[in-house]
């Protein structure tokens, strides 16, 4: 199964490193509301980034993540401030990664690693930095860098195109559904990393593979 691959693509938000770890950080500014703020700020994310690419009005991923932000405490009817919103970015930059990811990536260390995110190089850069990851990666590629978003064909056309390989030569891990979905679409082999049991996004495009966490692709190498 694993002798046609030959690079490991993997998102970075949800996949490598828990996004809710930023909860604490909530809870410590604005009194135990952490879990609450969490959601709706990476849902709003996720939003604010598809209609921005929908509108054709692109803006970097640090930018819609303060926005989503302010958004979010709006709603929630809690007090934004510029300090709040600097801790809190910079939280985002210290996400905690999941248990089984230091090991999964040491054991493919023999095949090509890259992470490719909606995330904007100023915020992709020091979380792998600060998190000890970077050393384990060959490519850090960001959509920041041709300014589409996933899940439209041509950002993941612009990952190709920087790993030099064909489409079926590349393992897409992600957690989030639609992620996999436009993976599929563009062509990657794709795995889902499934981690909150979710049911499989009715698009028709299939993932290949289904796993609770990033141990499953072990069985690529």
């Amino acid at each position: 199964m694993s002798s046609s691959i030959k690079a490991f693509i993997f998102d970075v938000y949800g996949t490598l490193f828990d996004v809710h770890s930023v909860k604490e950080k909530c809870d410590e500014l604005y009194g135990g509301k952490g879990e609450e703020i969490s959601l709706l700020w990476r849902e709003k994310q996720l939003e604010y980034a598809f209609l921005r690419q929908l509108m054709g009005r692109y803006d970097t991923f640090v930018n819609i993540t303060k926005d989503s932000l302010k958004y979010s405490l709006k709603k929630l009817k809690l007090e934004h401030s510029i300090q709040n919103e600097q801790a809190l970015i910079e939280a985002y930059k210290n996400l905690a990664y999941y248990p089984e990811v230091e090991n999964v990536l040491t054991q493919l260390r023999h095949k090509k690693l890259s992470v490719f995110s909606n995330g904007s190089r100023d915020m992709l850069e020091p979380l792998l930095h600060n998190s000890g990851l970077s050393s384990l990666f060959d490519e850090v590629i960001s959509v920041d860098d041709m300014k589409q978003y996933k899940p439209t064909p041509a950002s993941y056309g612009h990952a190709l195109n920087i790993l030099g390989l064909e489409r079926e030569e590349v393992l897409f891990m992600s957690s989030n559904g639609w992620d996999i979905s436009g993976a599929r679409n563009f062509g990657f082999k794709t795995a889902w990393i499934n981690r909150n049991n979710l049911p499989v996004e009715e698009l028709n495009l299939e993932p290949d593979r289904i796993y609770s966490d990033l141990k499953g692709i072990l069985e690529w190498r």
